[in-house]
């Protein structure tokens, strides 16, 4: 394999992504145990040698650029990939440690992933775990996250997918809002009534509903009279104060649903579902808290 750097770029590397996590020229070098200045002249030299600015510089304060945030990130990954590498050869890693960034979805993350995390942290505290709940799609390289939970597999090849399970789908309102508008006997009425509807963060669309029907599987959008983007638990939240009908995980409204704060409707069209993935890069060398992690939740 052929050389690409020398100690003083990796050097340079080092200090550069102390900067990025610090946001700060001093408190790099305090932490590296150099000169502001060296710091400085460091990272000058790799922006030279990129061609590129890693950073805008004020009297106050360093910010990362574009830039420089997809080569903080790539950095950062490469150089803990190094340390635990050689943790793992001198046996110094027998338990995992470090920091894991998880993004996952609102629901799963609420009714699901968090309460394995705190379970996981019990067990491996000296995993630090950052957990960003979205719906967004997310950018594994440019964004330095390890894991996600999605919806649905992804296309890329080079990220591996397991099913975490397949999530039934309900159809609820809250007693308030049926006594007002009548509770609907048929899939057909659902564009009579206020339907809560969630937008696809990846598409700008609404989200289908999906019913059985004869033994087939059918997709309806009703009537939209609230629409909700980002946050998919706000319609379960909607729903129960009355604002309309809406289509959600069952393992995110069971209490609502035991207690009767929530009614199911049109039951003779429910069994559907939709799975849940776990998804991560596909790597020869993954490293042992992602191991860990992803062996702990399939378990």
């Amino acid at each position: 394999m052929q050389r690409h750097f020398d100690d003083m770029q990796l050097g340079s590397i080092e200090l550069f992504v102390l900067a990025g996590e610090q946001g700060s020229f001093t408190a790099a070098a305090a932490m590296a145990g150099v000169t502001p200045a060296a710091v400085s002249r460091s990272i000058s030299r790799l922006e030279e040698r990129l061609g590129v600015r890693l950073f805008v510089r004020t009297t106050r304060q360093i910010r990362l650029t574009d830039g420089g945030r997809v080569y903080f990130e790539q950095c950062r990954q490469a150089l803990s990939q190094l340390v635990e590498a050689e943790r793992e050869v001198t046996g110094q890693q027998a338990t995992p440690s470090g920091k894991l960034r998880i993004s996952a979805t609102t629901p799963y993350a609420h009714y699901r992933l968090l309460e394995r995390v705190a379970a996981f942290r019990l067990q491996f505290p000296e995993v630090q775990v950052e957990v960003h709940i979205s719906n967004r799609n997310i950018d594994f390289a440019d964004e330095g996250y390890d894991l996600a939970v999605r919806g649905r597999a992804p296309q890329d090849s080079t990220l591996v997918a397991r099913k975490m399970e397949d999530a039934e789908l309900v159809l609820v309102a809250a007693p308030s809002y049926l006594k007002r508008r009548g509770k609907p006997k048929s899939l057909e009425e659902l564009t009579r009534h206020d339907c809560i509807q969630f937008v696809l963060p990846s598409t700008g669309r609404l989200v289908p509903w999906q019913f059985m029907r004869d033994g087939s599987e059918i997709e309806l959008i009703g009537g939209d009279a609230v629409v909700c983007a980002e946050d998919f638990l706000g319609m379960g939240t909607l729903a129960v104060h009355g604002g309309g009908i809406t289509q959600t995980y069952r393992f995110a409204v069971e209490r609502e649903l035991a207690s009767g704060t929530l009614v199911e409707l049109l039951p003779q069209h429910g069994g559907c579902s939709r799975p849940f993935y776990l998804i991560y890069p596909h790597a020869r060398h993954l490293s042992l808290r992602v191991r860990s992690f992803v062996d702990f939740l399939v378990r």
